[in-house]
């Protein structure tokens, strides 16, 4: 090599200069072999596990020796610094200017360039599994490497030294000569070299680089860079438009622009991705109602019935609920939700209860009330009927006008916490009727004779008012109570005979995964 190298008892090299025959430094390296670069800047020393790059400054060993300031014990001061550490085991190697490419104890032919291994073949080995070959060495102007193995057979492998010289000016920062080198690279090896530039962190360099659209998409969403991720997947072949692939692209898109607060985007790729949960946050969080009605359609096309629940839920779409559930066999959860927020419709969904249940078990068929057969115990029908009406009319209307703003939140908020049923009856039992016509006529002739008459009887009327509402408040009251008994009683008895049923027959009544 450049220097002369002895090896020590105490498990270290120690080097002298050829020209002086001066001690230069001693190294605590139980070495085996020892590789100098060619311009004699870099040696590599070999040792048993691991192999270290050691930088080597002449020009501080050339004045050290000129001035004689030579340390008996330690040499030079300055010559040897530690670039890096290779952990593998290196049988046989040669430098090409920067990079050190190697043979290691189990058959691969690496090379590294600043720390960093790349393989370029697997080789042959023997049947213990270590390596037969050894490198020869390195033609330039053929761009290859080339290797012996035990049986003196040579073979040899591509290796551009481009590619080589562009990582070497990489690691040393000089974009400039770097750049100058790339258009002597062959496309194809683009990739490989971007993926270089990643793994020193230059991501913004290697996504200028990249020819692979998977690895140039991964590079845009780390750089933040939405737009360019987006048009690559617009780019995407139709055959593939819905493979698992894309449709986790898109959704990894979504997740990018949400971060982004780029909504517009986010909901184009959530959209692409059926990323319906995701648009549901979306549209709720947003308050888009239109987006939440088309939301409902999409989810409901493609079998998420538990989002096109919430969004129908969501958007006041009450009747649609109401045919989700039966049209997914969910028949006492859609009469249950039509007691609640659809009166009008307990007698069909109930009766389509009953003949499904009937199939089970006659009695508890039998069991089930419909405010047709039994009118007593649907106490208050009549009011949640007007209050369904009201209802309607009050969502139509709030669609018409685009919706109640954001601003208006702090009066709206409280009309979530209306009990419209007990506001109808109070507007309808709390009031004195109007007197009839011929009444009213007669006080309005004697309005100026009679003044303590007429206040005697408005209190009157006022006080026999006041009891009749507690007295209907009352009986609505204990109907209630009634109904509620009732309605547990006869539930308790549809579990049980639906306990007893065999399990397979409501397999056909399962909501499915989404539930």
């Amino acid at each position: 090599g450049h220097m002369l190298g002895v090896k020590g008892s105490d498990s270290a090299v120690l080097f002298y200069d050829f020209d002086s025959g001066e001690f230069i430094r001693k190294i605590d390296v139980n070495c085996k072999e020892v590789y100098w670069s060619d311009a004699g800047n870099m040696v590599l020393l070999v040792s048993d596990e691991s192999s270290y790059v050691l930088s080597y400054n002449e020009q501080v060993a050339a004045n050290a020796i000129a001035t004689g300031q030579i340390s008996a014990e330690d040499g030079i001061d300055g010559t040897f610094d530690l670039l890096y550490e290779i952990s593998d085991t290196i049988t046989s190697g040669k430098w090409v200017g920067d990079c050190f490419l190697y043979v290691n104890n189990t058959g691969r032919l690496n090379y590294s360039v600043g720390g960093k291994i790349e393989t370029l073949v697997h080789l042959e080995t023997s049947s213990g599994g270590s390596t037969t070959h050894s490198i020869l060495g390195y033609l330039a102007k053929e761009d290859r490497v080339y290797l012996i193995d035990k049986s003196l057979n040579v073979t040899s492998y591509k290796v551009m030294l481009a590619v080589l010289q562009y990582q070497t000016a990489v690691m040393r920062g000089d974009f400039d000569s770097a750049n100058e080198l790339l258009p002597s690279i062959p496309e194809s090896s683009y990739t490989s070299v971007a993926r270089f530039l990643e793994s020193q962190g230059f991501k913004e360099e290697a996504l200028a680089v990249t020819t692979d659209p998977d690895h140039k998409f991964d590079l845009s969403l780390e750089l933040g860079q939405t737009s360019v991720a987006h048009a690559l997947l617009m780019e995407t072949p139709e055959e593939d438009k819905d493979t698992t692939d894309t449709m986790a692209k898109w959704k990894r898109l979504s997740d990018s622009a949400l971060k982004d607060t780029n909504l517009e985007l986010c909901e184009a790729a959530s959209i692409a991705s059926n990323d319906f949960p995701g648009l549901l946050l979306l549209y709720s969080a947003t308050g888009n109602l239109e987006g939440m009605e088309q939301l409902a359609t999409l989810a409901q096309d493609g079998g998420k019935t538990n989002v096109a629940f919430i969004a129908h839920l969501l958007t006041g779409d009450v009747e649609a609920c109401a045919d989700l559930l039966i049209a997914s066999k969910r028949l006492p959860e859609a009469a249950f939700f039509a007691r609640t927020y659809l009166p009008s419709r307990i007698d069909e969904i109930v009766t389509m209860w009953k003949e499904d249940l009937a199939s089970v078990s006659e009695t508890a068929a039998k069991a089930l009330a419909t405010p047709q057969e039994q009118p007593a115990m649907f106490a208050d029908l009549d009011i949640a009927l007007q209050v369904q009406q009201m209802f309607v009319q009050q969502r139509e209307s709030t669609k018409s006008s685009g919706g109640i703003p954001a601003s208006d939140y702090l009066t709206a908020k409280d009309d979530l916490n209306l009990n419209l049923i007990e506001l109808v009856k109070a507007k309808t039992g709390g009031a004195p009727p109007p007197p009839p016509a011929g009444e009213e006529k007669m006080m309005d002739v004697d309005d100026g004779t009679d003044d303590a008459a007429a206040a005697a009887a408005a209190a009157a009327a006022a006080a026999a008012a006041e009891a009749e509402a507690a007295r209907v408040a009352e009986e609505a009251r204990l109907a209630a109570e009634a109904a509620a008994a009732e309605e547990a009683r006869l539930a308790a008895e549809a579990e049980a005979a639906a306990a007893a049923a065999p399990k397979d027959d409501f397999d056909a009544d399962d909501f499915g995964e989404d539930w």
